[in-house]
């Protein structure tokens, strides 16, 4: 039973850390990347800081406009399949106490015992036993688009802060390496967090994310210059 309950608990953690971890990763690689790009360009310090701020902001309003969007429209789909049920179990509801025998015989339970569950759960509460067993939502699991979109702007604002203050500690002469440095380390960090949560490999998942992310840094420096003005 100890092992089982490491891996409930390990399988529940991804499913917070997921999103938190990706939302803190763009925080930090959109926003470094973009105050290298315009560090690059040969801006002044105060114009790097001014883009790092409007990255953060930008980045944090778009993430939560693009969660709530999306987490409203499951929310959406959602009711109208419980109101779709409502209306089977009206119109059926000896059908749909088969409906979750059948549920349940597939699970591995015998005929007798699966209809008994049925008729228990369904006499108790017959469409959270259909949301959850025949439609999957449950109370953990339904979509809630103001949390998902709060938690998703603090993760990615979290995340950008980390190159905001490394341009507001830094100089217009040593702003790229201290971004991009503070930046990967706390990628690094991010990644290994991860990946132990997960009971993953820490050095792939260390590795991949640091390449990634230089890579993003990199090719936006090499835009900025390209594209900047004469220092």
């Amino acid at each position: 039973m100890p092992t089982a309950n490491k891996i409930s608990h390990r399988i529940a953690n991804v499913g917070w850390l997921r999103p938190a971890v990706l939302g803190a990763n763009d925080g930090i690689v959109s926003t470094a990347s973009l105050v290298i790009g315009v560090a690059a360009s040969h801006a002044t310090h105060g114009s790097v800081l001014i883009s790092a701020i409007a990255g953060l902001t930008a980045g944090a309003m778009s993430m939560a406009t693009g969660e709530y969007v999306s987490v409203y429209s499951q929310a959406d789909t959602e009711a109208a399949s419980l109101a779709e049920e409502r209306t089977e179990l009206s119109a059926d509801y000896a059908g749909e106490t088969r409906e979750l025998m059948a549920i349940y015989m597939r699970r591995g339970l015998d005929a007798p015992l699966a209809m008994q569950v049925a008729q228990q759960l369904m006499a108790h509460d017959a469409i959270g036993a259909h949301a959850r067993d025949e439609l999957g939502i449950s109370k953990h699991s339904a979509a809630k688009p103001l949390q998902a979109a709060m938690s998703s702007a603090c993760s990615f604002a979290a995340g950008a802060g980390i190159p905001l203050v490394a341009v507001a500690l830094s100089t217009q002469h040593n702003v790229i390496p201290l971004v991009a440095a503070s930046a990967l380390l706390s990628l690094a960090i991010l990644g290994t967090l991860a990946a132990k949560a997960g009971s993953a490999k820490v050095m792939p998942s260390v590795l991949r994310v640091t390449f990634w992310s230089a890579l993003a840094m990199a090719v936006t420096a090499g835009i900025g210059t390209m594209f900047g003005v004469a220092g």
